[in-house]
C-alpha cells in the first residue's frame, strides 16, 4: 500500500480526495495505489479515465467536482467533519491497518481517538445477562481510560454505548453518518454525539445495506487494541469483526455462555479457537498488558522476471472464484511480486472482471 505521508491538505485537495474515493470501482486499494503512481489525488483524477479506456472502459467518468463539493457543503452545514488520511486528526490506530478508509466522516469529540480503545461487540437479540455484562465491562473499562468502540446496533452494542457515555464510547456506522440505523437508537446517537463520536467512511445520506455492515466491522477492530465478543451466534457480524481483529494482528476475547444458548455458541467456539476468556474488565487490562513475543523476519525473495501482461491476467482470471482470496495468496501462487501483479489487477478491476474486498482480498466478478 503506498499510503501519503501526513501532511495538511488544502480544500482543493481534500476535495480531489473525496472525488477519487467517490469514483466507480475506486475502493481504499486502488485509492492508495494510484496516489503512490501519480502523485496527487487530482493527478490521478485525471489519468482515470485513460486507465479506464486502456482496460477497455470507454466512457469512465470520475465522481463530479460539483457532487464532492455538494457533499463537503452538506456535511459542513450538518456540523460534520471530514478527516483524510494523511491529517494529523486521523485516527492513529487505523493507520496500522492495510488500506484504511481515505476519508471518515466524523461528528464529536475527536480525541477520543487518541485513547487506547476496545470493541465491544454482540448478539442483537441480546439476553439479559448478556446485556447486563457488556454494561458492566464498558463502563469499567471507560473508568481504566478505555475509549469503547462499537457499532451502535441493537442489543450488546447499544448496552455497551449506553454505559460508556460518561467516559467515551465510539459509534462506526455502517451507513452514512447522518443515517441513524436502527432508528430506535436515534437518542443514543445524539447522546454519543455529545460526549463521544460517531464515524462512518460512507456518503452522506446513505443508507446501510448488508454489504456495508462488513465494512463497518473492519473499521471497529481497526480502532480497537482488542475486539470483546460477549454474545454471538456461530454466523454472526460479531463473529466477523473477531475475525478482522485476528487478521489485523489484535487481541480477540470472548466472554463464555452456556452451551444450551445459540447466542452463546459463538464466543464459546472463540475461546475454543484460542481467543481469550473473559470473565471481568480486570482480564481484558491483564491480557492487554502481557508481553508481546518476538515476530521472526521473513526471509527475502528472489524476483523472476515477470511474462507478459495478457498471461498474468488470464492466470489471474482462473485461479480466482466467487470466494474471495487473500490477495498475498494470490501472489504467491503466481510466484510474481507485488510490483508484477499490481497494474495487472488494476486494469482488471477497472474492467470490472474482479471485485476488491476489505483486508486485501480478491474475489473474480460475476
Amino acid at each position: 500500500m503506498n499510503n501519503p505521508r501526513v501532511i495538511p491538505l488544502q480544500q482543493t485537495d481534500r476535495l480531489d480526495w473525496l472525488r477519487l474515493i467517490r469514483s466507480r470501482r475506486v475502493g481504499p486499494v486502488t485509492f492508495y495505489r494510484l496516489l503512490g503512481e501519480h502523485g496527487t489525488a487530482a493527478a490521478a483524477l485525471d489519468a482515470l479515465p485513460r486507465i479506464a479506456a486502456e482496460a477497455g472502459v470507454g466512457d469512465y467518468i470520475p465522481f463530479g467536482h460539483k457532487a464532492a463539493y455538494d457533499e463537503m457543503a452538506a456535511g459542513s452545514a450538518m456540523g460534520l467533519r471530514m478527516v483524510c488520511y494523511s491529517e494529523a486528526d486521523y485516527p492513529q490506530a487505523l493507520r496500522q491497518m492495510p488500506d484504511p478508509p481515505p476519508v471518515l466522516w466524523t461528528r464529536g469529540n475527536l480525541e477520543l481517538c487518541r485513547k487506547p480503545a476496545i470493541a465491544i461487540v454482540g448478539a442483537r437479540n441480546a439476553s439479559s445477562l448478556g446485556t447486563r455484562m457488556a454494561r458492566l465491562l464498558a463502563r469499567e473499562l471507560g473508568e481504566a481510560g478505555y475509549t469503547i468502540v462499537s457499532g451502535m446496533a441493537r442489543g450488546i452494542d447499544t448496552a455497551a454505548h449506553e454505559a460508556a457515555l460518561p467516559t467515551g464510547t465510539l459509534a462506526v456506522q455502517a451507513g452514512g453518518i447522518d443515517v441513524i440505523y436502527p432508528r430506535e437508537n436515534t437518542q443514543l446517537y445524539d447522546n454519543i454525539t455529545k460526549t463521544g463520536l460517531c464515524l462512518s467512511e460512507h456518503p452522506l445520506g446513505l443508507v446501510p445495506q448488508a454489504r456495508h455492515f462488513p465494512q463497518r466491522n473492519r473499521i471497529i477492530a481497526g480502532l480497537s487494541e482488542a475486539t470483546l465478543v460477549v454474545e454471538g451466534a456461530l454466523r454472526s457480524g460479531s463473529l466477523i469483526t473477531a475475525q478482522d481483529a485476528s487478521d489485523l494482528g489484535r487481541e480477540v476475547m470472548a466472554v463464555p455462555g452456556s452451551p444450551m444458548d445459540a447466542r452463546a455458541a459463538g464466543c464459546n467456539a472463540l475461546i475454543r479457537d484460542g481467543a481469550c476468556l473473559i470473565r471481568s474488565a480486570q482480564d481484558v487490562i491483564d491480557a492487554l498488558h502481557r508481553p508481546l513475543s518476538a515476530q521472526a523476519t521473513e526471509p527475502e525473495q528472489t524476483v523472476k522476471p515477470a511474462p507478459p501482461p495478457e498471461q498474468i491476467g488470464r492466470r489471474i482470471l482462473d485461479l480466482l472464484g466467487p470466494n474471495a482470496v487473500p490477495e498475498d495468496c494470490l501472489i504467491r501462487d503466481l510466484d510474481l511480486s507485488a510490483a508484477q501483479l499490481t497494474p495487472v489487477l488494476t486494469r482488471l478491476e477497472l474492467e470490472g472482471k474482479i471485485l476488491r474486498h476489505p483486508g486485501g482480498f480478491l474475489a473474480r466478478a460475476g
